[in-house]
């Protein structure tokens, strides 16, 4: 397979020393044999004793000799498929990496994370088996039919029917199996499905008592996972048996034909013996070929899954080649911009909107929910590209940005807060990764931070758990401000990302924010309108269209969907 022989190529020393062990190997099992048998036929000759111990003292040597060519395969298919499939792994993450989340949306979580893990698995396996078994199979099984020919052309008539028909039997099975192993891995991806919702949303099926319903939801997809593998393991496990029973029926043909050679004087016994040997390895090369042979559908399943990953072009093109500077920050236009989703092409999102920006300036979005405020935030980072006109920054088009060079200007603090396993201050470390401790302490105050970092009593080394689970909604909101804030942007884009902070220390933060961001731009998304108050315009969205546009007091005025939104949320005195 290309896949696998891509990485293999690459240990070229060490395959090669998996090819002088296999040599080795099968040099010394054909050789004992070749011994024994004149061992036995000298000895029913009468040969001296010397003689006897010195063949004896050779089988000694050629096993210790095989004991080091078996060693050296073993090293050799261990160090290559580790190293191999660890490669394989990395390059996986670093192309997934590239995804936009089109590609995430397409291929979907879970199945990504079956390919880099359970696929990959299954590549190693089968790698190793071609590694250990595959080469000396071939080699054996050659060298055994040579010897068989040599040693009596009589006898090999009793192998040639035997040959085609594991032939064959080894192509059905092949066959069978293929479908088999596609079902099996896509029942896979449905179990990890099922188990990343169930383990993510364990609140809310605690909430609802759905406990029993999650719990059903699940055995039905394990269960068909479970019915696929029973039918590939059956049809997998009955090879072995029938091919040991067709092993042993050609070695009691070979006996009762050979009592007749040995009768008329025309085979001698340590001859047939060495013949017996012969076409048992023959034979059970051949076994060892057909379990490789099936185990290559289920393979080629896995690294189909795998190289689609490899072959997906991003729909985001990095443009490696792109813009990396400007001689303006903080410049944004919305030109007529609209966006529809990859599924849903002929419906769009949002429609024909225009707006201007610049540095000290606060723009808000508000709206009813499915207005299209989130998907505004992910156009200017280009998770997604605009699927008509288009996006401003600084001068430029964001296409025409090198896309790390785009994102290095945003500061983007997403609605939901993501924080990752390990300490605080490797966290805030991921908006800028060679942040000093000042840096990270003057973020955090601006986040209203501090005051529970400090509490910890490791302070910004507190080591916090998957998910940042181990602290509040609203403190890993504030860290995820923190985390933006320490990269010094351009522009930062708050993706109603105030819903989890009380009143008092919105404010506070707002306040910070206003003098910290003077030569950035700030978008803001929000639900609440006394976060945004005081923005310099106020954009209202209704079904992906801007339906108002002005500062609060303005909007309260002339925008009657705004004015619904404010009526809701404030006292009578701040309407008027």
């Amino acid at each position: 397979m290309s896949l696998i022989w891509k990485y293999v190529k690459r240990y070229k020393l060490v395959l090669l020393l998996n090819v002088i062990g296999s040599f080795g190997f099968v040099f010394v099992e054909l050789g004992l044999p070749t011994m024994l048998a004149n061992l036995i036929n000298g000895t029913i000759a009468g040969i001296g004793q010397s003689q006897i111990r010195n063949v004896i003292i050779w089988m000694l040597a050629f096993t210790f000799f095989g004991f080091f060519g078996r060693s050296l395969v073993a090293y050799a298919t261990s160090r290559l498929t580790t190293n191999m499939i660890a490669e394989m792994r990395n390059d996986l993450f670093s192309k997934i990496q590239t995804f936009s989340h089109e590609e995430f949306d397409r291929l979907g979580v879970s199945s990504l994370v079956t390919r880099v893990t359970n696929d990959a698995f299954i590549l190693m396996q089968f790698s190793q088996m071609v590694l250990r078994l595959g080469v000396s199979t071939i080699l054996m099984l050659f060298a055994s039919f040579y010897m068989i020919f040599q040693t009596s052309r009589s006898l090999s008539i009793v192998l040639i029917p035997a040959f085609p028909f594991l032939l064959i039997s080894v192509l059905i099975i092949g066959k069978l199996s293929r479908p088999l192993s596609e079902a099996q891995q896509k029942n896979l991806d449905n179990i990890n499905l099922t188990l990343r919702e169930s383990l993510t949303g364990l609140r809310v099926i605690r909430a609802f008592v759905r406990e029993k319903f999650q719990s059903a939801r699940f055995s039905v997809v394990n269960e068909a996972y479970s019915t696929v593998s029973r039918r590939l393991f059956y049809l997998m496990a009955w090879t072995q048996p029938l091919f040991s029973h067709v092993i042993n029926l050609i070695i009691i043909a070979i006996v009762w034909m050979g009592s007749d050679l040995l009768e008329t004087g025309d085979l001698q016994i340590g001859t047939m013996v060495a013949y017996i040997e012969y076409s048992f390895f023959a034979l059970y090369s051949f076994l060892n070929f057909a379990i490789v042979f099936m185990m290559y559908p289920r393979a080629a399943v896995s690294a189909g899954r795998i190289q689609e990953v490899f072959d997906t072009v991003s729909s985001i093109d990095s443009n490696e080649m792109g813009i990396q500077g400007t001689k303006t920050h903080g410049f944004i236009q919305f030109e007529n911009v609209s966006f529809s989703y990859p599924d849903n092409k002929g419906t769009p999102v949002i429609e024909n909107i225009n707006f201007s920006a610049g540095p000290g300036q606060t723009i808000a979005f508000i709206g009813s929910t499915g207005s299209g405020k989130s998907t505004i935030m992910q156009l200017i980072p280009r998770f997604y590209d605009v699927t008509g006109g288009r996006i401003i920054m600084d001068g430029y088009d964001l296409r025409d940005y090198n896309l790390k060079a785009l994102r290095q200007k945003i500061g983007y603090i997403p609605q939901k807060s993501l924080l990752f396993t390990g300490s605080i201050a490797d966290n805030l470390r991921y908006g800028k990764f060679n942040a000093t401790h000042g840096e990270m302490e003057e973020a955090s105050d601006i986040s209203q931070a501090t005051d529970f970092i400090l509490d910890k009593a490791e302070k910004f080394e507190e080591h916090l758990s998957e998910g940042g689970s181990n602290l509040s909604g609203g403190q890993k909101q504030r860290l995820s401000i923190a985390r933006a804030v320490v990269r010094r942007p351009d522009f930062y884009i708050f993706d109603d990302s105030f819903s989890a902070l009380d009143y008092k220390t919105d404010q506070q933060l707002r306040n910070r924010l206003k003098k910290e961001t003077l030569h950035a731009t700030v978008i803001i998304v929000a639900q609440r309108v006394s976060s945004i108050l005081h923005a310099d315009k106020i954009i209202v969205l209704n079904e992906g269209r801007v339906v108002g546009e002005g500062t609060h007091r303005e909007l309260l005025k002339t925008n009657k969907i705004y004015y619904d939104i404010a009526s809701s949320q404030l006292r009578e005195e701040e309407l008027a």
